[in-house]
């Protein structure tokens, strides 16, 4: 496969010049001495101007003569080459693409909302000009492609899935690493470099959101319960060692069974608990 190779074309201040000498000289000729070869002078000093060309900073100019590749300028200046050569501009500058965002099923089958930021650039001019038909369309369709290929790899969360240690959600680190070798194999074809790849937008559909809304929000709070519960046993453990050890008051099993129970209430309640004081005797 061709790839990109260089070519110095002449300076054009140079250039202007030999054209600018060109024409004097040949109307010279023909104002002075009436010689024919003026004529010539004069058409070929005219021959040259759409030779003039410049190349801005990171952009480049890929050469072309009668459709044979003959090299690409990326020197910054003004220059001159022949007049027959096709000169296409390539830009070399870093470029942001972010994607609009696509509906794809994730791992297991969840409908989700997914797309792409993505910093690029031509790293071979060569590649970007002639192996694909438009190189800046041919981004944005393969980038589109590699997400939805991606999001179909993993979970959006692992719910579902508890076999799986990464999922969309919470392996964004590993997910953008993919997403961007991903896209670096896909666009080595048209000779772009990646910069950056990351997933800029990831939500569920809107069909299924507020379920998994609700969801989230229930495993959220069985999980805060299991941690008020462990730390309330090991309170009332506590609780029940220290009465114990400083001989406070003895408690029968009974007595333990009916503290314990209160103790467990007060602890793990939602709201603050009303105490109820007893007047009477322990046993009423």
């Amino acid at each position: 496969m061709a790839t990109e190779k260089s070519y110095k074309p002449i300076s054009g201040y140079l250039g202007i010049l030999f054209t600018f000498l060109s024409a004097v000289l040949g109307i010279f000729l023909l104002a002075a001495i009436k010689n024919p070869l003026g004529i010539i002078l004069v058409i070929f000093s005219l021959f040259t101007v759409p030779g003039y060309f410049f190349v801005n900073p990171n952009r480049s100019r890929v050469i072309t003569l009668f459709g044979k590749y003959i090299g690409t300028v990326r020197k910054n200046g003004f220059f001159w080459a022949n007049p027959f050569f096709n000169k296409k501009k390539v830009s070399l500058r870093a470029r942001n693409f972010d994607s609009e965002r696509v509906k794809v099923n994730d791992k297991i089958g969840n409908p989700i909302l997914i797309s792409v930021i993505l910093v690029w650039r031509v790293k071979d001019t060569y590649k970007a000009a002639f192996e694909v038909d438009d190189y800046e369309s041919f981004v944005k369709v393969q980038s589109d492609a590699a997400v939805r290929k991606l999001a179909g790899i993993y979970p959006y969360d692992n719910f579902e899935d508890d076999e799986s240690d990464i999922s969309l959600r919470s392996g964004m680190t590993e997910i953008n690493e993919q997403l961007e070798q991903a896209l670096e194999d896909r666009l080595s074809i048209a000779g772009i470099e990646i910069l950056e790849a990351r997933i800029g937008y990831l939500a569920y559909a809107s069909e299924i959101a507020g379920a998994m809304l609700r969801r989230q929000q229930a495993t959220a709070i069985v999980a805060a319960r299991q941690k008020i519960v462990e730390g309330a046993v090991s309170m009332v453990e506590m609780a029940l060692e220290q009465l114990s050890v400083k001989k406070i008051i003895n408690l029968d099993e009974e007595r333990k069974a009916a503290m314990v129970s209160n103790l467990m209430v007060v602890l793990c309640a939602d709201k603050d608990v009303t105490p109820v004081v007893n007047s009477g005797t322990l046993n009423h």
